[in-house]
């Protein structure tokens, strides 16, 4: 259990902020709950007696600076983060408070490591984009597959999602996304993040048991290809979805996740296979475990218990695998998702 500190919750009555707000609160932290729309603010609230709300919106800094008054650390949780990041993260520089998201929006996380780098590190604090499904754990297993290798030849990452149910936050941030491409896609080839519209392809890749060998679309990309090579020093980096959860994501009528448990996680389970490959040998980290928002929770709130505890290794903008153990961190979620290293 922690300390009773103050974690601002920004979004915090949206579908991954409500599992963050409970993973706070599992773990002894007081959220401070923050957002746009007061009225689900309040709602929220009054399911959680003793919870303070703060609306906030991020044309108006002001509003920024008195919801996270007195936190120790802001977690946004409130996408599209290409309107809510740089407002987020201008308001914890303020006040100076680490900040953790879990955008999984590749333009999103480029631009918090290209505009926010040195002005962080000369405040001596912390930001943390993608701590969440998509971007940091993905890094993490990349990280801790490598173990002592300073650099690789590739790194691959596959997702093996059983299906996937995207919620509302997730189908605005791939539209705003595809906005600022012109409907391109992204891949990161040759030490650099390219758009391009060639067609994806499909094709086989092996998972460890029990899925097995599984139809993927390759170069289906992800986070993981900026917070990858934000730090380590791979060239290419490739991530691939499975057909199935690919479609559900493209199929306008999937419907969002609904629970399935006592905690409100949905039924849908996944296992990331991560590879990383230099010269002839490869080495493998892989994990497994249930609903791809609900285990976003315990990532985020994992990394500002370690920033807030001094268990950190940099300070500035940096992805989950440059910030902590990242083989450490893996195994402190067992109560979440299962981690293997195969080497």
């Amino acid at each position: 259990m922690e300390s009773g500190q103050t974690v601002a919750v920004f979004g915090a009555y949206g579908h991954t902020g409500r599992f963050v707000v409970a993973e706070l609160l599992g773990r002894g932290f007081v959220p401070l709950l923050s957002g746009r729309d007061p009225e689900k603010l309040r709602a929220l609230a009054a399911s959680h007696p003793g919870l303070e709300a703060r609306p906030a919106t991020v044309d108006d800094p002001a509003s920024l600076d008195r919801a996270l008054a007195g936190a120790a650390a802001v977690i946004n949780c409130a996408g599209p983060f290409a309107t809510t990041a740089a407002p987020v993260i201008e308001a914890a520089l303020r006040a100076g408070i680490p900040y953790v998201d879990v955008a999984a929006e590749i333009e999103a996380n480029a631009d918090t490591f290209a505009h926010f780098a040195e002005r962080a590190r000369a405040a001596g604090t912390l930001v943390v984009p993608a701590m969440a499904f998509f971007g940091g754990l993905g890094d993490l297993l990349v990280s801790a597959a490598m173990g002592d290798w300073t650099a690789a030849d590739e790194a691959h990452v596959a997702y093996g999602l059983d299906s996937w149910h995207p919620t509302a936050g997730t189908r605005e941030a791939g539209a705003v996304s595809g906005r600022r491409r012109e409907g391109r896609r992204a891949r990161h080839r040759q030490g650099r993040l390219e758009y391009h519209d060639d067609a994806l392809p499909t094709l086989k890749w092996s998972f460890p048991d029990p899925m097995g060998a599984r139809e993927v679309i390759g170069e289906f990309t992800m986070a993981d290809v900026v917070t990858v090579p934000s730090h380590l020093d791979v060239p290419e980096v490739r991530t691939y979805m499975t057909v199935e959860a690919a479609g559900d994501l493209a199929a306008p009528d999937t419907p969002a996740p609904t629970a399935a448990d006592e905690h409100g996680r949905s039924a849908q389970t996944f296992l990331v296979d991560a590879v990383a490959r230099a010269g002839g040998t490869e080495r493998r980290a892989v994990a497994s475990g249930r609903d791809i928002y609900a285990v976003s929770a315990p990532l985020a709130v994992e990394a500002v218990h370690r920033i807030l505890t001094g268990r950190t290794r940099t300070t500035g903008v940096a992805s989950a695998g440059a910030a902590f153990d990242a083989p450490d961190f893996l195994r402190s979620l067992s109560a979440h998702m299962s981690f293997e290293l195969r080497r």
